[in-house]
């Protein structure tokens, strides 16, 4: 066993464990044993037990993601004071004012990627145990040889867990890698655009780092149709599930806390304005510095006219 084996076994333990215990789950509610949908499901659930662990760190990934593309208009400020000095103490104080900045506002650009290299191993620890603990039969910890065997001879859609587009003639296995392999590129790409288009605002868009993260939102779907090819089937269901489990509670993130300015804080604001319009209470705007108090609609059903105030209201003036 090289440094890099030894260095995932314990990953590698735990995905097997995780996975075995799934299926005893599976088959305790009358799932076959020896099915492929109950194998299928188990990597199902390793994807939902992963996931629901790493909750707080992928709030900390929304929030900044969306720090960095608010920041960039003051980064670009600090960009032009120190374009063209090359100096050692201008790269220092740039440096400097870049981390003061970051530090003010809260926002770790490590976050950002934090939850992606966390499941990074867990991605490589499912793809050694689906191409050498069941493929090979010989199984990983908990994942006894028995087990493995089931595992490996166990399929769905006539195509088992372990097969590759790459290293298989079946049609059916071609088939089946080819829908997952479109199906993990497309929820790739939607999870990206859906951060990008609903919870940036405009001006955050329009900036290096925003066209940094629109390329790899088409770089990204790409490499992985690319490489899916060689990935069992096993590990494509695992990021496709992956993705539809990023997507479903990114939206939710997005929904509840939208990065001011976006669009999803426009949806927010016109949500809560038809709850308190249904509630029958006032709303408070402000139009040309005035302050507009909208009166709860009568029940009649006719609207009652705004009321203007004006902010500053001097003394009342004496008659004479």
């Amino acid at each position: 066993m090289n440094f890099f084996e030894s260095l995932i076994y314990p990953l590698e333990w735990v995905v097997a464990w995780i996975m075995v215990q799934a299926h005893a789950g599976l088959t305790a509610l009358g799932m076959p044993e020896s099915g492929g949908w109950t194998w299928a499901l188990s990597i199902v659930a390793l994807v939902i037990i992963i996931r629901i662990v790493l909750i707080p760190l992928f709030v900390k990934q929304i929030k900044a993601s969306r720090g960095m593309a608010l920041l960039q208009p003051e980064m670009r400020k600090i960009q032009q004071k120190y374009k063209g000095k090359t100096d050692p103490a201008s790269r220092e104080a740039m440096s400097r004012e870049t981390m003061e900045l970051y530090r003010s506002s809260g926002t770790n650009p490590f976050s950002s990627c934090l939850p992606i290299l966390l499941q990074a191993p867990i991605f490589f620890a499912l793809f050694r145990v689906l191409n050498y603990g069941i493929r090979n039969e010989e199984g990983v910890g908990p994942l006894t040889s028995v087990l493995a065997r089931q595992a490996a001879e166990s399929t769905i859609f006539g195509a088992r867990l372990t097969d590759t587009f790459l290293g298989s003639d079946d049609l059916n296995v071609k088939i089946l890698t080819a829908v997952l392999i479109i199906a993990m590129s497309a929820t790739t790409f939607t999870t990206q655009r859906q951060l990008m288009i609903k919870n940036m605002p405009a001006s955050a868009l329009d900036n290096p780092f925003a066209q940094q993260q629109k390329l790899i939102m088409y770089l990204f779907p790409i490499i992985f149709a690319v490489s899916g090819v060689n990935f069992p089937i096993g590990v494509l269901i695992y990021w496709f599930t992956t993705n539809l489990w990023t997507g479903g509670q990114q939206a939710y993130v997005i929904r509840r806390m939208p990065a001011p300015g976006s669009k999803a804080e426009e949806a927010l604001m016109a949500r809560r304005a038809l709850k308190r319009s249904r509630r029958g209470e006032a709303s408070t705007d402000v139009v040309a510095g005035e302050v507009v108090e909208e009166q709860p609609a009568v029940r009649t059903g006719q609207r009652a006219q705004p009321k203007r105030k004006d902010r500053n209201r001097g003394p009342a003036r004496s008659q004479n």
